[in-house]
């Protein structure tokens, strides 16, 4: 994996300025490009061309999403993006839906033309980690990814493969910045070195 997509789905509203998601951002480029990788990058709220993203998940061998959870889910600013983008991706990310009248084995999901591409979720909650993976806290034990699991869908349907997903808890309550950064610095090496 030589060229990485970083996505910033941050969006400055209310009280939230976006701060901690492009530092994060910062630091994935950072350490990316440390590690001699190539950098394309989007901030979703500072606007895009769709042709010109298009363009990017066509060079990009892993897209990183950076984004914080709202309301137990991505902002949408990044459902938008991904419906303008994927949407405008017929003939690029994917072919059809899979299914075929003359193949009963051909299911549905499995028309995606971006079969050699990986993506990654780097997400900031304040919601602490026991919220996801303890059964007794909000989340039921389903963990980040089963939070998550119709965005591993989407790119699923694209063809594409998950890398771990990275996490920051207690973003607002308990905020951890230095220790989020080095973290992330592990988890990006530990991926793409």
């Amino acid at each position: 994996m030589n060229t990485i997509l970083l996505i910033n789905g941050a969006k400055d509203f209310g009280s939230s300025k976006g701060i901690l998601n492009q530092t994060l951002q910062n630091q994935a480029k950072q350490t990316l490009k440390s590690l001699g990788k190539d950098i394309l990058e989007t901030v979703i709220d500072d606007g895009y061309d769709v042709a010109g993203e298009l363009e990017k998940w066509q060079k990009a061998d892993a897209t990183i999403w950076q984004m914080p959870g709202w309301w137990m889910g991505e902002p949408w600013i990044v459902k938008k993006y991904i419906d303008d983008v994927f949407t405008a991706g017929y003939g690029v990310l994917y072919q059809n839906d899979g299914r075929s009248r003359k193949d009963e084995s051909a299911k549905y999901g499995s028309g995606g033309l971006a079969k050699d591409k990986k993506y990654m979720f780097s997400l900031t909650w304040n919601a602490p980690l026991e919220a996801f993976t303890n059964k007794g806290h909000f989340f039921g034990g389903v963990g980040v990814d089963g939070v998550y699991l119709h965005l591993h869908k989407a790119h699923e349907f694209l063809g594409m493969r998950a890398l771990a997903t990275f996490i920051c808890n207690d973003v607002v309550k308990n905020p951890q910045v230095e220790q989020y950064l080095k973290d992330y610095d592990k988890h990006l090496k530990e991926i793409f070195a």
